[in-house]
């Protein structure tokens, strides 16, 4: 898949982390993360919080407001401090399992504690929100698994909402009892 430049696509970056917030580590991650939605084509804003779940929500409802697509790096682990998820869970309209699944079963292929994720993926009105990883490998490997399908993601979220109606959808031969 490659980014159609010059459509008008945005997303923001969004890295959880005491460390980078307090100026004590670089956000390495949402670097990362970053030029890559830039290579495809997105116009990408980035911001910076503590692992504080009132921050993030705030950060998430902000960042969906103006962006089709939000993606947050970092807390998706098992320390107490890793509020992402909750955060994420507390703001989006309806979770996209799949997403999340695609990206702990990519991390699996580098290392067994990709299992240990508890890494989200939803919407919140027309924008989906991905959980990535705070290891900077982790959470390029984890976006790059979600590439293939991101354009029709956020397609299908833009709308029109009537599936099967384009003749360029080879899949639009369904009928509107097969969308139920």
């Amino acid at each position: 898949m490659s980014g159609s430049s010059g459509s008008g696509r945005s997303a923001f970056v969004l890295t959880a982390s005491d460390q980078s917030a307090a100026g004590t580590r670089g956000d390495a991650s949402g670097a990362g993360v970053a030029e890559r939605l830039e290579s495809l084509g997105f116009a990408v804003e980035r911001a910076v919080v503590a692992d504080d779940q009132a921050a993030i929500e705030d950060a998430l409802r902000g960042a969906a407001k103006r962006h089709p697509l939000v993606v947050t790096t970092g807390g998706t682990g098992l320390t107490p401090r890793d509020v992402t998820p909750q955060a994420t869970l507390a703001v989006v309209d309806y979770e996209v399992p799949g997403l999340a699944e695609a990206i702990r079963a990519e991390g699996r292929r580098s290392t067994p504690f990709a299992a240990l994720s508890r890494a989200v993926a939803g919407v919140r009105g027309r924008s989906l929100i991905v959980n990535l990883p705070g290891s900077p490998k982790g959470a390029l490997e984890s976006i790059e698994a979600i590439v293939p399908i991101l354009d029709h993601a956020l397609e299908t979220l833009a709308g029109p909402f009537d599936h099967g109606t384009t003749e360029s959808d080879p899949v639009g031969a369904s009928t509107a009892e097969d969308a139920d």
